[in-house]
């Protein structure tokens, strides 16, 4: 049961990490699906990006949003300069 609930959290804070890039992006939303795939990527590059640069911003479900969110920022900015 841990293990559904762990990929429960991770769409979710996928999925609120996506969206809220994309407000800051604003480059629209890209549907549930890609707000997701978007907010994941973002953790990922957050994970590796944030203690390269010496910041750490703590545990718990909200700090793990704001990574995902820095993170998809980015990758949506890096996705809109290749698009270009």
């Amino acid at each position: 049961m841990a293990g559904v609930m762990g990929i429960l959290v991770w769409l979710a804070v996928g999925a609120a990490a996506g969206f809220l890039a994309s407000v800051v992006v604003r480059g629209g939303s890209l549907g549930l699906v890609g707000n997701i795939v978007i907010g994941i990527l973002g953790a990922v590059v957050a994970g590796w990006l944030l203690p390269v640069l010496g910041v750490g911003l703590g545990g718990g479900i909200l700090s793990a949003i704001v990574a995902a969110t820095i993170g998809a920022v980015v990758v949506l900015a890096v996705i809109r300069l290749v698009a270009r």
